[in-house]
């Protein structure tokens, strides 16, 4: 479809968000002519999600935008399951009580996005665990399971991928997407739910969910899908070398989290302009046009506006000082990511390789040692050649810290207490 009626289509389409929809023109016509609420379901297995999430998020974000109602489901009941979808092995299982804490870490997650309330256009959070762990299980059988074919679900990618390898698709994940098509027709039911959004990883899911609403409801529903993101070199959205890239600030500081969108690919800095800020395109467009060293300008407004919006514009900016003062002055901010360290350990003398991992800069001594052999390790920015060095008082600038970095641009301060 060309040109799309309905305004948040229409910026979907111009941003890039859209890879497939079930019926463009009904969806279209529905979001011209209605209030549309549509939903995006995240299941609780982290203390917080990640930037990989982002996408989601930020389609919720331009529903609400554009007058229309997001709804956030919180899997509290599928994460007892865990989606199998496109996934090498099951998912380790979660205790009620995991699932609970993650849940309350990841509802902070969208305040920065959405206004939530019980207006119109306010976004809803709804737990799918109030109707999943209320299920009795025959009558969902004959009420629900009698609608899906065996035979389908089998020919779907997501499950064939499972079943081709050594790691077999037990019958409880086999049921994921049965429970995520009832979601659906819940939400339907409950606030009046009439499209479903999501990865394309999850069309098979959605689909199911159409089709049980078109039978059991008699009702018209709707699915769109995002392209799966990754980067321009192929690494998967929300993680970095040191891990998650997470939207939790306690998790990831403002800083790392500014630092990992500023280290962006060139060729992927309009793509996710137009994805993850809401500047306005015409700016959007002037900014990827940039060759050279210029392109490190738009780099660092990608970085400070996704960090804004998520951050806030004090954090954002205070981030990007601390990188300007590091990479451009070569002083030393004392607002770079930082751990206490006791004085007595530091008297006593602390190994480079914990040191590192205790940093955060490194997952293992293994992991840091290779870092050393490799060049990539250094202290007080001078770079360190023996993976046996000890850190000790000695070591302190006349800061009074010790400053540890991975590479040029992963540091972390030392602070004796």
């Amino acid at each position: 479809m060309s040109a799309f009626k309905s305004d948040f289509l229409r910026i979907m389409s111009e941003r890039g968000f859209i890879h497939q929809i079930s019926d463009e023109t009904g969806l279209d016509q529905l979001f011209a002519n209605e209030t549309v609420s549509a939903y995006i379901g995240f299941d609780a297995t982290a203390k917080s999600l990640h930037a990989g999430s982002l996408i989601q998020i930020m389609m919720l974000h331009w529903l609400q935008q554009t007058g229309h109602r997001p709804i956030a489901l919180m899997g509290g009941g599928t994460s007892m399951i865990g989606d199998p979808s496109f996934k090498d092995e099951a998912r380790k299982l979660l205790t009620p009580g995991d699932i609970e804490s993650n849940l309350v870490g990841i509802r902070r997650n969208f305040a920065p996005y959405l206004k939530f309330g019980s207006g119109a256009g306010d976004a809803v959070m709804v737990n799918n665990a109030d109707w999943l762990m209320e299920i009795n299980y025959v009558n969902f059988l004959r009420d629900v399971g009698r609608h899906f074919s065996v035979n389908r679900m089998l020919a779907f990618d997501s499950v064939k991928l499972r079943l081709d390898r050594e790691q077999s698709l037990s019958f409880l994940e086999f049921n994921y997407m049965i429970l995520q098509a009832y979601d659906f027709v819940e939400l339907y039911k409950r606030v009046g739910c009439r499209l479903q959004m999501g990865g394309s990883d999850q069309w098979g899911n959605i689909v199911n969910g159409i089709d049980l609403g078109h039978r059991m409801e008699g009702v018209q529903l709707f699915a769109m899908t995002t392209p799966l993101l990754t980067t321009s070199s192929g690494a998967k959205m929300g993680k970095s070398a040191s891990g998650a890239v997470w939207l939790d600030g306690d998790m990831l500081s403002p800083y790392e989290f500014w630092q990992y969108w500023r280290n962006t690919e060139d060729a992927d800095v309009g793509r996710f302009l137009k994805l993850y800020t809401t500047l306005p395109l015409a700016e959007v467009a002037r900014l990827e046009k940039l060759g050279g060293s210029e392109i490190n300008e738009a780099k660092k407004i990608l970085a400070t506006e996704i960090t804004a919006m998520l951050h806030g514009r004090e954090a954002a900016e205070t981030a990007a000082e601390t990188a300007r003062k590091t990479f451009e002055e070569g002083a030393l901010a004392d607002t770079l990511p930082s751990i206490d360290v006791a004085k007595a350990d530091l008297e006593a003398g602390i190994g480079i390789l914990s040191l590192f991992v205790t940093a955060g800069l490194a997952g293992s001594n293994g992991e840091a040692r290779r870092h050393v052999q490799g060049g990539a390790v250094r202290l007080n920015d001078k770079v360190v050649t023996d993976d046996r060095h000890v850190v000790t008082l000695e070591d302190l600038g006349a800061e009074g810290v010790v400053k540890l970095s991975f590479g040029r641009k992963k540091h972390v301060l030392v602070r004796p207490i």
